[in-house]
Order: structure tokens, then C-alpha cells, then sequence
């Protein structure tokens, strides 16, 4: 699919949004409010955070007939959540003073232009819009980064849009979304991380997630499966607002910035070479080597060999400064000085490398007891 998107990971990889919704409820001083405290979070936790609006051309996005329909949820906190653009442009301000990156995701074409106008960073497809090939041609017009959560999207709806915005160049980040809100445990389905990292392996892969029992499991199963950006609701409790229990209060950001950060130290962050070895390891595990130690009396002149070592030597703990252990097999190699029945065998009293070359002399003289 193209060559390795470096961009992509530079842009997207530890990203966490923080989707702000219509939680303000069309109440600007109740939307700075979340700003402020999540960005409080946000800074505390030293994690890399965008705090996400949600825009709506409100006058033209519901039919006229619907207008003032309170029978319909969506249709009338819809409108009960309206904000105008100054008032978004005082939210977007707000974003960038806490440090946070400012983002939306647009739900209709003036929306776009909205985000636009804003010089939105970063834009996000919800997942009720992964067929909306309207609205999705109006992204990519933009050419900005994009966030897309998957939902109920089927392989084609997924293949369709990655290869979209592949063609354009377009950096892409792929979240797993179950579309359930709140969503249970046993509803996570946290292995289609899997199924996403190898179907679309040069795209960051990300959770977007509605859970509320536990912010900490699973993002350390994610973290350790491979997602690299992070999505949730924040909400504040505030003038008696019922806050939605899929919706993240501060205190619970910090419990999962602080599973995240748990998360990377546990796993060590290197996945694509061999880890390097700490000191403090290596010389633990010395300490578990077998040692070679002589089975009988042997004189100088004594040529080594496989088949004589097992006859004359044995292995044991512990492993001394300078004696020879398991891993150094010697063929060929003389005895310079007597060794006497269980006395242990060291670089002096073989002609080999171990004795001669510093690296691995000094090596040897260092390890064991």
C-alpha cells in the first residue's frame, strides 16, 4: 500500500482526543470550563492531547419539517447545542492556551470550511460517516491529516476509504470503534486492533472507545497490542448536569494518561529490533552461569577438545572473576599451567582469545564472583 507514512506516526502516534462533543451544551462558559480542566490534566500528565469540537451547519443540516422536533434526540440536542462561530473561536482559542491541539470533526460540507477557517490541525471522520462520500471528498479536498473511527464499517467501506486517502497522500489514522454507547466490556473487541495493524500496516492504529467500567485495562491491552492514538468523551460535573457514563470526568483522564504511561514502561517501547541488554540484567544472569571446574589433576600441554572438556571438567555454580564458563567452548587450546581436581578453570591457564584479546579478557575478569 505505498511506502512507510513516517509523517503519519510523527502526527498521530501517543495522540490522545479528548472529544469535547456537544458536552458545553450550546453554554460557552460551560465549554471552557472542560478545556480548562482536561487541560490541566492533560499538562500534568506531560501527554500529547487534542481536545475535539463537533460542527454542525445547524440551520441547513436538519430538514425544515424536523426543526423544533423534541421528539427526536439527536434532532434536539442538536439544536440545543448550537454555538455560533464566535463562540467556537473563543473554544479553539481556549484549546491552543491550555496546550492542547485544537480539531473537530465536521458532520456536514460547511462544516469542513468551518474547520477550514480555523486551520484545524488535524480533521476526524465519525464513524456514521464512513459511507459519506460526499463529506468525505470535501475532507480530502482539504488535504489535512485525518482521524477516521471505524464503527460498524464493513472491509470494503475500510479498503474504499484507506485507499482514498493512500491515492491523495493524505495522512491516515485508523481508530477501532465499537458504536455502542457506553460500551461493556465483552463488547470491546479490542483483537480488531490486531485485524487493523495487519490489514493496514503503514497507518497508525488508535482506539476510540466508550467503555466505563475500567480506564486502565484497556488501555494497557491496546498499548501492548499496538494502538498508538487514543479517543474518549470528556464531560465535567457542573451545575448539576447529568454527565453521560461513557463520558470521561478529569480524574478518570488521569487514571488512563497514567495507564498509558504504565503501559510504555512495561512493554519498552522497542518492537521492530532486538532490545538492548541493561547491565543490571546481564550481571544477573552471570550469576546463574556454570563454571568449569577440573574433574582430575591436569598438566601444562593439555590440548582442549569437546570430547575431553566433558571428560575432564565439569560444570557448577558459582561463576568466579576470570574462570571460563559454559559459553566459552575451547578446541585446540593448550593448558599453560597445572589445574588441580575441582579447581576452577581460568583465562590463565589457557592460550586462547579469552586470555589475549582485551575486550574479552576484561569481559571474563568482570563477571561472576
Amino acid at each position: 500500500m505505498g511506502k512507510t507514512r513516517n509523517k503519519d506516526r510523527e502526527l498521530f502516534e501517543n495522540l490522545f482526543v479528548l472529544e469535547l462533543a456537544n458536552n458545553h451544551w450550546g453554554k460557552i462558559d460551560r465549554g471552557l470550563k472542560i478545556v480548562r480542566d482536561h487541560g490541566l490534566i492533560v499538562r500534568f500528565n506531560n501527554v500529547k492531547a487534542a481536545i475535539k469540537l463537533q460542527f454542525r451547519d445547524v440551520d441547513d443540516f436538519i430538514h425544515p419539517e424536523f426543526k423544533g422536533n423534541t421528539d427526536l434526540r439527536y434532532i434536539k440536542k442538536t439544536e440545543d447545542t448550537k454555538l455560533g462561530k464566535a463562540e467556537f473561536t473563543r473554544l479553539v482559542e481556549e484549546i491552543k492556551k491550555v496546550g492542547c491541539i485544537p480539531m473537530a470533526t465536521p458532520f456536514d460540507e460547511a462544516s469542513v470550511d468551518l474547520c477550514v477557517d480555523f486551520d484545524m490541525p488535524m480533521i476526524k471522520i465519525a464513524s456514521s460517516d464512513m459511507n459519506d462520500w460526499v463529506l468525505i471528498e470535501k475532507i480530502g479536498s482539504t488535504r489535512r491529516p485525518t482521524i477516521v473511527s471505524t464503527g460498524g464499517a464493513s472491509e470494503k467501506d475500510l479498503d474504499d476509504l484507506v485507499r482514498f486517502f493512500e491515492k491523495r497522500d493524505i495522512p491516515l489514522a485508523i481508530n477501532h470503534c465499537v458504536s455502542l454507547y457506553p460500551s461493556e466490556d465483552g463488547e470491546l473487541h479490542l483483537d480488531q486492533i490486531d485485524y487493523l495493524r495487519d490489514r493496514y500496516p503503514e497507518h497508525v492504529i488508535g482506539l476510540s472507545t466508550h467503555e466505563y467500567h475500567d480506564w486502565h485495562s484497556s488501555m494497557l491491552i491496546s498499548f501492548g497490542k499496538g494502538a498508538r492514538t487514543w479517543e474518549r468523551h470528556i464531560d465535567i460535573n457542573y451545575e448539576g448536569v447529568p454527565v453521560s457514563s461513557y463520558c470521561s470526568l478529569p480524574e478518570r483522564c488521569d487514571e488512563w494518561f497514567k495507564a498509558f504511561h504504565k503501559a510504555k514502561e512495561m512493554c519498552g517501547g522497542v518492537s521492530h529490533t532486538r532490545r538492548v541488554i541493561s547491565r543490571k540484567e546481564t550481571e544477573y544472569l552471570d550469576a546463574l552461569v556454570r563454571g568449569a571446574y577440573a574433574r582430575r589433576d591436569l598438566e601444562p600441554g593439555y590440548v582442549f577438545s569437546k570430547e575431553g572438556f566433558e571428560k575432564d571438567f565439569y560444570l557448577a555454580i558459582p561463576l568466579h572473576k576470570g574462570q571460563l564458563s559454559c559459553r566459552e567452548v575451547m578446541n585446540g587450546e593448550k593448558l599453560l599451567k597445572a589445574v588441580k581436581t575441582n579447581e576452577r578453570l581460568t583465562i590463565e591457564h589457557i592460550d586462547g582469545p579469552y586470555s589475549e584479546h582485551d575486550g574479552l579478557r576484561n569481559l571474563i575478569l568482570n563477571r561472576g564472583l
